[in-house]
Order: structure tokens, then C-alpha cells, then sequence
């Protein structure tokens, strides 16, 4: 009897102790269903942009590869002659995905996408095709909308991207590499990532399989529910590497609205340049830790300027919401009419203080002159690396490099390949020392296209020389 009820009670601890982690075990999703209900509503997209009509002295042009090469008759067999041999620069044709939200034919898409087209054609799931009229397009948050002339079409709903947790299942449904209706899944990795290029979008960063051809699509949730629109990877290679981003759906719904109304999208403007709290700041500023955003300018007459915001104060919160990181502001700001008031609580001398601000209009034009500059400034470094001094703060962080600049992005594909990274610290070119900006430009004068470059690198406390031959036609 002793024995049995020995038994008994090992039997009930070991049901007690597994039964939690059972219920824990829950399998992987279906994705059938979902997929079945939302892909009539995702299109493919296939633009072209017109080449050049009249070739050079009407002599018969072969096509070439992007830098100049004459293309083999191994790629004319399978891609086909891509014009008259009469005519100029060939037709540019390229292809992304999108997807139904209204039943009589509004299409949201990617601004990439659609990007100085000519031509617009969409394919339904059931292989109808149409041509599409641009009704808008919005380049700071890359949302394009389109229309198709066409009645009663399976539309995708909305969900709600602030619920989204690290970890939640999603799937993306779009045409990669042009192969239609294809369905990939993962799990949310994280929320408010940023991009220079976009700067008013907290992207979603997946690690939903995205590749070339996904742009435009649907991110969905578990409900079928769009909660993002699938915009850019990080590649070190041009593919899937397992870091996706999508706009979270809500951006996505204010531009296509202001699209659609007016034709353009108006974001609010605070007037400051903000950088990163780190520790040392952070310390020296009387903060308990890292923080918020540092303001290192005040546009003058902005709206920060007027309410008396003043450079070496810390934006703790914008409107009620706490920022954690510098990169989170913009996109509250830019989510704001112009006009909209707002309170601002800021850091100053170790104490908070609120200002009221009224937003002033972010102007779309100075916007594209800015970016258009910067570009103008990274064709003239034939280097192919957007460099940036290092301040006090930073040079600690990363071991006290003696003089140097440090790469903030890489443009360069020989220079990536040689292995020069974003965050490395550029110690000497060609044996000159380089003590900052003016040295590194001083010694881009000396550099000529097709002869190599040796680069002194400091990286996590360690130097090595890092050498590529710099090309012409990468700094254009």
C-alpha cells in the first residue's frame, strides 16, 4: 500500500511540474489560412522608365552593364534584347509589390517603387492587368499611392502597429525577384528604427525574409490585419540576411491620406539638430543616465528658438512621450501638423523645464536640396566613405584613437569589400596622417581613380592597413 501511494504521489509532482511547461508549448503558427484570405489583395507592380529614343548618330548600340561593359550574347539569349538596336539608352524596367485598401482601385505601394516612372502596371493575383494613375508619392516616409480603374476589388484592413511586441509572429506576402504571391514569416525583432534617408519613420525591424521585388507589400499580423509596408533590408550583399524593416502602418495611413487630399505630405518642424546622450554627457549633465536628445543647434527664428530652447539642453519628452534615444524625436515631431502647439520638457543645468512650442512646416523643397547636397558631397570623396570629426565623448568610447575621423556610412562596393566599415576610425591615407576633416580633405586632392589607396584603420582599439583601388564612377 506504501509502495502504490509512493507512486501516486510521484506521478502528481511530475504532472505538476510539466503541465506549466506543456501549456507553454504552443507549436508553429498556420500561415494557409491567412495567406489564403489576404494574397487576392497583394499585387505585383512593374514600372518602366523610358531610355533615350534616338541613339548616337543612329549607329546600332549594344546594351551594356551599368559601368560601360558591353553585355554578352549569353544574356541577350535569355533576357532578350531590351530595345531596337536604333535606339539609345534602353528601357529601365523594375518591379515591386503593394496592395488593395479601397475595393475601387487605391493601391498603397512604396515611393521607391515607383520612382520616376513612366509606366505603371499592376497585376491582380488573378493575373489581371492594369495600368495605374500615380495619384501621390511621399519620399521622406516612402509611400506611394496609385489607382487602377477597376470595381468591387479584395481589399486588406488595417491594424494597429503600436500593439506590435518583439517576438509576435508576422508575414509578408509579395513578389521577390518578381516570383508573384509568395508568403514569408518571422517574429518582430524590434520597433523605432530609423534611417537617414527617412528619418520621420520609427521602422519595424523583422526577420521576415524581404528581398528585391517585396517593396511595397504588406506586413501582416496574425489576423491578417496590415500592420506595416515592407521598405528596406540591410545587406552586405544586396540580399536577405535576416534584418528586414517595414513602415509601421499608422505613417502609412497619414501620408496616403494627405495624398490623396492634397497631393503631397506636410510634417511639423521644431528647428533644432539633436544628437546622442551618452555616458559621459549624460554624467556631466547632472542626467541618472543616457537619455533623450541632445540639442547641439537651434535653427534661429524656428519654433524652438521662439520658444527658447537653447543648444546644450536635452529634450527629455515631446508632447508627453519619453524619449530614450535622440532617433525617436523626429518622428513625433514630423507626425504634427505645422501649427500644432506643444509642450517640450528639456534638461538645463540639471534641472527640467517646459517650453510650449507651435510647430512651424518642414519644407519639402529645402528637404530634397539637403539631401541632393549631401549627395553632391559623397560624389566628390573618391573614396566612396562619408566621413565625421569625433568629439571628446566619442574618441573615449572608442579607446582614444589619436586624431583620425570616423566613416559614417560606406558607399563604396570596393570599399565594403576591402572591408572598411561604418564606425572605423581613419588614421592615415597613403602614409599621410590624417588629425581631421581638413586633413581628410586635403588628402582626397592627392587621390586619383584606378590607382590603389591605403587606409590606416583603428577599429576597437586595434589599427590595420585596409587597401582598394577607388573607382570614378563609384563617387558619381
Amino acid at each position: 500500500m506504501k509502495r502504490v501511494l509512493h507512486v501516486v504521489l510521484i506521478a502528481l509532482v511530475t504532472l505538476a511540474v510539466s503541465q506549466p511547461v506543456t501549456a507553454r508549448v504552443t507549436g508553429l503558427p498556420d500561415f494557409t489560412e491567412l495567406m489564403d484570405e489576404a494574397g487576392p489583395a497583394v499585387v505585383n507592380i512593374r514600372v518602366t522608365q523610358y531610355g533615350n529614343r534616338a541613339g548616337e548618330g543612329g549607329q546600332e548600340q549594344s546594351p551594356r552593364y551599368h559601368d560601360g561593359e558591353e553585355m554578352p550574347d549569353f544574356f541577350r539569349r535569355f533576357f532578350g534584347q531590351p530595345n531596337d538596336p536604333r535606339f539609345g539608352r534602353p528601357d529601365r524596367v523594375g518591379a515591386g509589390s503593394g496592395f488593395i485598401m479601397e475595393a475601387d482601385g487605391y493601391i498603397i505601394t512604396n515611393h521607391h517603387v515607383i520612382e520616376d516612372a513612366d509606366q505603371i502596371i499592376v497585376r491582380l493575383a488573378d493575373r489581371r492587368e492594369y495600368e495605374a494613375e500615380l495619384i501621390g508619392s511621399d519620399e521622406l516616409s516612402d509611400i506611394a499611392l496609385i489607382k487602377i480603374d477597376e470595381e468591387n476589388l479584395p481589399t486588406l484592413e488595417f491594424g494597429d502597429s503600436d500593439r506590435l511586441k518583439a517576438g509576435e509572429w508576422v508575414a509578408a506576402i509579395g513578389s521577390p525577384f518578381n516570383f508573384e504571391q509568395s508568403i514569408t514569416a518571422g517574429i518582430v525583432s524590434a520597433k523605432g528604427r530609423s534611417n537617414a534617408a527617412q528619418q520621420y519613420v520609427p521602422f519595424i525591424q523583422t526577420d521576415v525574409a524581404i528581398n528585391q521585388g517585396n517593396s511595397g507589400g504588406p506586413l501582416l499580423n496574425m489576423d491578417g490585419e496590415v500592420v506595416g509596408i515592407n521598405s528596406w533590408i540591410l545587406s552586405s550583399g544586396g540580399g536577405y540576411i535576416g534584418l528586414s524593416f517595414s513602415i509601421p502602418i499608422e505613417v502609412a495611413a497619414s501620408a496616403v491620406q494627405q495624398l490623396r487630399e492634397t497631393g503631397s505630405v506636410q510634417r511639423g518642424l521644431l528647428g533644432v539638430v539633436v544628437g546622442a546622450v551618452t555616458r559621459e554627457l549624460a554624467e556631466a549633465l547632472g542626467l541618472e543616465r543616457p537619455i533623450g536628445a541632445m540639442v547641439n543647434e537651434v535653427s534661429p527664428d524656428s519654433a524652438a528658438d521662439r520658444a527658447g530652447i537653447m543648444p546644450g539642453d536635452v529634450i527629455l519628452e515631446f508632447n508627453g512621450t519619453e524619449l530614450e534615444t535622440w532617433n525617436e524625436l523626429p518622428p513625433l515631431v514630423g507626425a504634427n501638423p505645422p501649427g500644432t502647439e506643444a509642450e517640450v520638457l528639456v534638461s538645463r543645468n540639471g534641472e527640467t523645464r517646459s517650453f510650449d512650442v507651435v510647430l512651424d512646416a518642414l519644407p519639402a523643397g529645402e528637404t530634397e536640396s539637403a539631401m541632393e547636397e549631401q549627395a553632391a558631397a559623397r560624389s566628390r570623396n573618391l573614396l566612396g566613405l562619408d566621413v565625421e570629426s569625433i568629439s571628446a565623448a566619442e574618441r573615449g568610447e572608442l579607446g582614444d584613437p589619436e586624431g583620425g575621423v570616423i566613416v559614417s556610412n560606406v558607399d563604396s562596393d570596393a570599399a565594403w569589400r576591402a572591408g572598411v566599415r561604418p564606425g572605423d576610425v581613419i588614421l592615415m591615407i597613403n602614409n599621410r596622417v590624417i588629425g581631421g576633416i581638413g586633413d581628410f580633405d586635403e588628402a582626397m586632392e592627392d587621390l586619383e581613380a584606378g590607382k590603389a589607396v591605403a587606409l590606416r584603420i583603428w577599429r576597437n582599439g586595434n589599427t590595420a592597413f585596409i587597401a582598394y583601388t577607388p573607382r570614378e564612377e563609384e563617387a558619381d
